[in-house]
């Protein structure tokens, strides 16, 4: 009896192991990201029996996509799972499966603004996974110091970063900058930049319903102030500076403030962060229009339609958007869940503060025109980043700068927007 049992067992195994699938997932990211999404995996292999590889890819977005569209357009059967940036679903749509009814269970859990971000013409084109919203880091033990409020505007920021900037290198730390942010020509810079220009007034450089808005002072004057950091409050590297550019100097000590995506809160206040006793998050400052504007940010999975392996990719999406992934990833790597639930979730409070408090920052974050603009985003963004970083470097006066950029977009929605 015992021999007829151990055989079933092997051959149950056997069987098993023949039906294992070997799934790749293409997965951009920074601080944690890495390490948590392999716990997670690790996770779902001894659950299911196959394996995933994880495809790494650059930090910057702006190369991870332009390495995707090479593989889309190619019908590459190599990739079954991409971690999507949330813009992307009105370029990307036609390249992956719809998801709706695969999740059609679960869909109503989740953040109704991150899902309708994700479909297209009515097409779930990817499931969310997690959001974002961008936050003023801030060293709060600097600030008591010397006697400093949280600034609320751009211009109260300016003010006590050189103030702290100067007394902070009179005092003998000859590195220390007062405001640290995403200033290369990317992305990153665009999210930036449309920040700016929106908490001044300036409107959103090309509005929900495809009209552009940029012309106008009130961007002008949001340039203007932003060029005047670099060098001042602002190292001249900033210029060059992506995400993990800029924590790294906060983090090191060399910053009073900086702007970061919420992942960067796990890694300034862990255990090995020089600064971990005495950072604080707050909202983004405002400008003239009296409030602050944070661009919505976030990743989501999609499964491609080139996939050999579609109902495993289905599967292992449904896994890492679960409860207990989304709890783990908000947790270790203070990415804020796309789960409405979780936003509840003692656990999380307790571990990661700024998460529930951060809900309402998520839900009324300001789009990139990516819908409008649909597959012309790319080239629309490329030029509100060249726009800024030429104000930036002294290359172009800002009103200049904007004015091309309103001629480029008149002539893109010439095109066919």
């Amino acid at each position: 009896m015992r021999a007829l049992a151990a055989g079933i067992a092997a051959a149950t195994l056997s069987a098993t192991a023949l039906q294992a699938t070997e799934l790749n997932i293409v997965h951009g990211a920074v601080g944690k990201d890495q390490e948590v999404l392999r716990a997670a995996l690790d996770r779902y292999e001894e659950e299911t029996g196959n394996t995933v590889n994880i495809v790494s890819m650059p930090e910057r977005t702006t190369d991870q996509f332009a390495q995707f569209k090479l593989w889309l357009s190619a019908g590459s059967e190599d990739i079954d799972v991409y971690r999507l940036d949330v813009i992307w679903a009105p370029q990307l749509a036609d390249h992956f499966i719809d998801l709706t009814e695969p999740t059609a269970d679960i869909i109503d859990r989740f953040v109704p603004a991150a899902v309708e971000s994700q479909t297209v013409d009515g097409k779930l084109v990817a499931l969310p996974m997690f959001l974002g919203a961008p936050a003023l880091y801030y060293r709060a033990d600097l600030l008591e110091k010397y006697g400093k409020e949280v600034p609320e505007t751009w211009e109260e920021l300016t003010a006590t970063a050189r103030e702290i900037m100067q007394a902070e290198r009179d005092a003998g730390n000859d590195e220390m900058w007062g405001y640290v942010y995403q200033g290369a020509a990317y992305e990153g810079l665009t999210c930036n930049a449309m920040e700016w220009i929106a908490s001044n007034g300036g409107g959103h450089v090309v509005e929900p319903d495809g009209e552009i808005s940029v012309m106008n002072d009130k961007a002008i004057a949001a340039l203007e102030l932003a060029a005047g950091w670099v060098g001042d409050i602002a190292p001249d590297g900033v210029l060059n500076y992506a995400e993990e550019d800029a924590r790294g100097v906060f983090q090191s000590g060399n910053a009073v403030f900086m702007r970061n995506w919420n992942y960067a809160y796990a890694l300034v206040n862990g255990e090995d962060s020089p600064i971990r006793d005495g950072v604080e998050v707050t909202t983004l400052p405002a400008g003239d229009s009296g409030e602050g504007a944070s661009i919505l940010g976030g990743s989501h999975l999609g499964v491609a339609r080139y996939s050999q392996h579609q109902d495993e990719a289905i599967e292992l999406v449904r896994f890492l958007n679960n409860e207990e992934s989304q709890r783990a990833r908000a947790i270790e790597s203070s990415r804020p869940p796309t789960l409405t639930a979780l936003y509840e979730d003692e656990e999380i409070a307790e571990k990661q503060p700024f998460i529930p408090l951060w809900k309402p920052v998520i839900d009324n974050a300001i789009v990139r025109p990516a819908a409008p603009t649909k597959t012309d985003y790319n080239e629309v963004s490329s030029e509100v980043w060249t726009a800024a970083h030429d104000v930036m470097s002294g290359k172009m006066e800002a009103k200049s700068a904007i004015g091309r950029l309103n001629a480029k977009l008149q002539r893109l929605k010439g095109n066919g927007w």
